[in-house]
């Protein structure tokens, strides 16, 4: 009673489309009970997961640095953080600093 390699291919492609089936059911179920919950108890995302920022915002405060440096010609601006523009790249930074 040895089964063919298509008649297993078969079997296998059943067997996948079956458990894809069971996990859409089960993951529609724990939804359910989960909006259940938290309907029930009130609770929020913040609740849930506590080390979770909430949508919209961060988690860390993103300060902005100020510039530092300023291309007379141009008018743009560099904080001296990171790779340096072109404009002052190889250049004495005294004449570009903003007072």
């Amino acid at each position: 009673m040895t089964q063919s390699y298509k008649e297993l291919l078969q079997q296998r492609e059943a067997l996948e489309l079956a458990i894809l089936q069971a996990r859409k059911n089960e993951i529609s179920a724990a939804v359910a009970k989960v909006r259940e919950l938290v309907a029930e108890f009130g609770l929020t995302a913040q609740d849930v997961f506590p080390g979770r920022a909430s949508k919209g915002g961060t988690s860390k405060a993103i300060s902005k640095v100020a510039a530092k440096y300023r291309d007379p010609a141009t008018g743009q601006t560099w904080t001296g953080r990171g790779k340096a523009p072109k404009w002052i790249e190889g250049r004495d930074r005294t004449p570009f600093v903003i007072a």
